[in-house]
C-alpha cells in the first residue's frame, strides 16, 4: 500500500461488519451467513483458515479470506483457496489488493502451500482484472454446474 500509515494484519471479530459491508458494495447483496461461518470457522481451525485485513488509520479499507487443502487439485502441495476479497472503491488503485496478495501469497509460502485457487465471476466488474493483474491465469480445468430443482434426465 502506497500509504505508509496502512496496516495488514489478522482479521478480527470487530472486523466483521465492516467485511460485510464491503463485500455488500461489491456484490450487491449482503453474505453475512457466509462470513460468520467463516469467522467461526478460522478460530476453530486456525491453521486451515486465513483472514487478513489492510486497515488505514485503525480503519479497514480491505480483506481477504482463505483456505488451505492439501491434496486437493491432483498436486501433492497443500494449496489455498481464495475465497473472498474486496477493497474499499475510495481506495482502488492504491495498492491495497496487492498487498492483501502479497500477505496471502506469503502465508500460503509459510505454510507450505505451492498454489492459489479461486473463481470469479466474469462480469463482476474489475475483479478478473484484478486477478490478471495478480499472477492469476486460467486453470486447465472445467467448472460445472447443475440445478438440483430440474431432476429429469
Amino acid at each position: 500500500m502506497k500509504d505508509r500509515q496502512s496496516l495488514l494484519r489478522s482479521i478480527d471479530t470487530g472486523d466483521l461488519e465492516t467485511i460485510i459491508a464491503l463485500d455488500r458494495s461489491h456484490t450487491g447483496h449482503s453474505r453475512r451467513g457466509f462470513f460468520e461461518r467463516r469467522w467461526q470457522a478460522m478460530t476453530r481451525e486456525p491453521t486451515t483458515f486465513i483472514g487478513l485485513a489492510a486497515e488505514q488509520q485503525s480503519i479497514v479499507i480491505g480483506f481477504l479470506f482463505a483456505h488451505m487443502l492439501d491434496g486437493e487439485f491432483g498436486v501433492s502441495a497443500p494449496a489455498a483457496v481464495l475465497d473472498a476479497v474486496a477493497v474499499a472503491t475510495e481506495h482502488h488503485g492504491q495498492g491495497v489488493g496487492s498487498a492483501l496478495m502479497k500477505g496471502l501469497i506469503d502465508e500460503v509460502r509459510a505454510r507450505g502451500g505451492g498454489e492459489i485457487r479461486t473463481q470469479a465471476l466474469w462480469q463482476q466488474r474489475g475483479l478478473p482484472e484484478f486477478f490478471d493483474k495478480s499472477g492469476f491465469r486460467l486453470a486447465p480445468r472445467l467448472v460445472l454446474e447443475r440445478n438440483t430443482a430440474d431432476l429429469t434426465w
